[in-house]
């Protein structure tokens, strides 16, 4: 399980130049089943998402391919979890 935080840089301006491709990007990665939660950091510092299932490499390259990430409106960072404790609703993130 990977936790993607998406802080906002200097080039936070150019947020609403890249919105949609980025909120497209976004839920591709819900329908594909990468995703499994989508939030803003607040106050209004950027985004975080739980990724679940795939490779480091393959985590970073789809955070590669954010547009927001591309454009250098946010930082992204990725934090590797390996889950061993969880509420039984959340069990499928600890396999």
């Amino acid at each position: 399980m990977f936790v993607i935080i998406l802080r906002f840089s200097d080039n936070k301006s150019a947020a609403a130049d890249h919105l949609p491709a980025h909120q497209a990007w976004v839920q591709r990665g819900v329908a594909e089943g990468i995703f499994v939660l989508v939030g803003s950091i607040r106050p209004g510092l950027g985004g975080a998402l739980v990724a679940a299932g795939g490779t480091r490499e393959q985590i970073q390259a789809r955070v590669a391919q954010d547009p927001f990430v591309i454009h250098g409106v946010v930082a992204a960072e990725i934090i590797d979890i390996e889950p061993n404790t969880t509420d039984p609703r959340l069990a499928f993130l600890a396999q």
